[in-house]
């Protein structure tokens, strides 16, 4: 995988929201690099900074208030920060699609399934409306979808939670992007319908050489699909190693409490482990490590200086005292550690 083709690379992404009171910066320099047939996981909890990442990547924020202030997002050798939102257009769908986490709320509910998979590929294909509805049929058959026609011819809120999914899937891929953003695809769908929305985007993926970019707070997801893994708090990367590594071995406080806090099976704990406190309001951030008020590791360096991502054997960390998975699972490490005294 390291040797394939790199589809998209983001270098240093900042996102700030314009508030009156005073900017908010919720995306700090995110990095990542994603290559052909990859999955990446990008996870984290909720408000940690995942969507806003995918969001900003695709230039769909809204203008004021929320605005991409540094970073390179390259797609090959084009930095698509850089592009008139003409450009920007033609890319999404083409090169790279994202799915959207609720699709009955991405799905415009006014128009048939058909008619908005035509006007996806008609803004982007000079083909008459025939051909483009047998484009469709065919995504949509694709995609495991009983009888295309019928359905071409379905409102959303004529299909189920899964094939709404579904269509989402096959809108996003039916101009055969290079880059494929999965916002949370198999949140509020059963155990069943997750498995076989995931199988799809695997066999897709293996099809047609996608680079995906799964976001989700779902590890058992991550287990199963993930190449790599990006670890998001407070928005920005603290860990990111090969998945097989994370789930063995992870080093940061955060993914360590992520894993020990969730239910699977290659977690030995008899007990849950519980990450004390919230995400920290962004407008008010920790003065140094973000995560120190709720690391049990944290020392008088973490309340003092902010630490970098760095290389470290096989993994990219953000930490001043990682510590073996084995610590924090122990009966001693329970609490946080408090903010030192720090002298003038």
């Amino acid at each position: 995988m390291s040797h394939a083709r790199v589809a998209l690379e983001v270098r240093g992404l900042r996102t700030t929201l314009f508030l009156r009171g005073g900017p908010v910066e919720v995306v700090r320099g995110v990095s990542f690099t994603l290559r052909e047939g990859e999955t990446l996981a990008l996870v984290g909890e909720s408000g940690c900074g995942k969507t806003l990442t995918a969001l900003s990547v695709m230039r769909l924020l809204p203008d004021p208030p929320a605005r991409v202030t540094d970073g390179q997002v390259l797609l090959g050798d084009t930095d698509i920060r850089a592009l008139a939102e003409s450009e920007m257009r033609s890319l999404r769908g083409e090169t790279v699609s994202m799915v959207f986490q609720e699709p009955l709320t991405s799905l415009d509910p006014v128009f048939t399934v058909g008619d908005q998979i035509v006007e996806a590929i008609t803004a982007h294909r000079k083909l008459s409306r025939r051909e483009a509805r047998d484009m469709a049929v065919e995504i949509l058959r694709e995609v495991h979808i009983p009888s295309p026609e019928l359905r071409l011819r379905d409102h959303p809120h004529q299909l189920s939670g899964g094939m709404r999914q579904r269509v989402m899937i096959a809108m996003a891929l039916v101009l055969d992007p290079r880059v494929l953003i999965a916002d949370e695809p198999t949140t509020a769908l059963d155990v069943t319908i997750q498995a076989q929305i995931l199988d799809l985007i695997h066999s897709e993926q293996e099809r047609r050489r996608l680079a995906v970019l799964l976001i989700t707070h779902n590890l058992a997801v991550v287990s199963q699909v993930a190449d790599r893994v990006a670890v998001m708090y407070a928005g920005e990367v603290v860990e990111e190693a090969p998945a097989e590594e994370i789930f063995a071995d992870p080093r940061h406080p955060y993914t360590q409490g992520l894993l020990s806090s969730i239910p699977l099976a290659s977690v030995d704990s008899k007990r849950l482990y519980t990450i004390p406190g919230r995400v920290p309001d962004p407008r008010l951030p920790p003065p140094a490590c973000l995560f120190a008020p709720r690391c049990p590791y944290a020392t008088a360096r973490c309340w003092q200086e902010h630490p970098a991502l760095l290389p470290q054997n096989d993994r990219l960390l953000r930490c001043w005292n990682p510590q073996p998975f084995t610590a924090l699972q122990s009966a001693e490490v329970r609490e946080t550690a408090p903010m030192p005294a720090v002298s003038d």
